[in-house]
């Protein structure tokens, strides 16, 4: 019996399986929206900046 996930956008129950070539999202439109999010920088993984290139104290070596 296949693994269910819930959609990351819509939260409906979704089958891990080959054939589902959007997985872990419930359709291209959920997934799309997602992309839209990250685009957006609505979503954020946590953890320190990035170092800034141009702040003073960058040193390039």
């Amino acid at each position: 019996m296949p693994m269910k996930v819930n959609c990351p956008t819509c939260n409906r129950k979704v089958e891990w399986i080959e054939e589902n070539t959007y997985r872990p999202f419930c359709s291209e439109r959920c997934k799309l929206i997602d992309l839209g999010e990250w685009a957006a920088e609505n979503h954020r993984i946590a953890g320190e900046p990035a170092l800034d290139p141009n702040d003073p104290q960058f040193e390039k070596h």
